[in-house]
């Protein structure tokens, strides 16, 4: 059985073509959550909408408890890491995480950032090396291959990596760099273009997103099957 993390970032509560004014990065998620269940539906899913309950911003007091190790922490100290145990808890107990997020002003939206900056953590998702001071950091999430699946919107078109306006999309790299710090490095990526021009552009993006979500399902299903049969381990059946 493996386990699913669903993460809606987007501002707007609603499903693109279900709500006025919907997300159509929620669509995205929405569907492969669905379709996922659909054919696996001994499979679990945690859900969580930082959209719309964002993750606390760090400040002075949680960088002070998350530098001291665990042995010298006071009580104050593990009380301000309760929500980040709880996001890293939920994101070391997937196997596939799934982050539906909108492209906002060149980056990942304000809450994204959030839960970033809550789950990368010393002692918890990376460890520190001082015999290599050029390179200190090893990650922690290694004990067994997970996929990180981004699901994005963006207003523009032509910003995927090596397109004329990827100039202007910082999310897909910073993203993949904050995971990849942690230690997850198989990233899936499929994206809704031309929101803002609207019409048959954006309906034809909508369109092939979505038949991209339904290979990538069939891709995933296989690729964990093959990784369960070369470990010999339930945990993913």
């Amino acid at each position: 059985m493996s386990h699913i993390l669903q993460i809606d970032t987007s501002a707007r509560p609603g499903i693109a073509g279900v709500d006025n004014h919907g997300s159509h990065s929620r669509h995205l998620t929405h569907q492969f959550a669905s379709q996922w269940r659909a054919r696996r539906p001994q499979d679990t899913l945690t859900y969580r909408d930082i959209g719309q309950h964002s993750p606390s911003i760090i400040n002075h007091d949680w960088i002070a408890s998350s530098f001291t190790p665990d042995a010298q922490r006071e009580g104050w100290m593990k009380e301000v890491l309760k929500e980040s145990d709880q996001l890293i808890d939920e994101l070391i107990a997937a196997d596939i995480v799934v982050i539906g997020t909108p492209l906002y002003n060149f980056g990942m939206p304000a809450a994204l950032k959030a839960w970033i900056d809550q789950i990368v953590r010393p002692e918890r998702t990376v460890e520190f090396d001082d015999s290599n001071p050029i390179d200190p950091y090893v990650p922690m999430l290694t004990d067994r291959e997970r996929h990180a699946v981004v699901l994005t919107a963006r207003g523009g078109v032509n910003m995927a990596p090596g397109e004329e306006m990827a100039h202007m999309n910082h999310l897909e790299p910073h993203l993949a760099t904050a995971l990849a710090f942690i230690g997850i490095t198989r990233i899936h990526y499929i994206a809704i273009e031309g929101q803002e021009v609207g019409g048959e552009v954006l309906a034809k993006s909508v369109t092939e997103a979505i038949r991209k979500v339904d290979i990538l399902i069939d891709e995933l299903q296989m690729a964990l099957g093959a990784e369960i049969a070369k470990s010999g381990s339930p945990s993913l059946l």
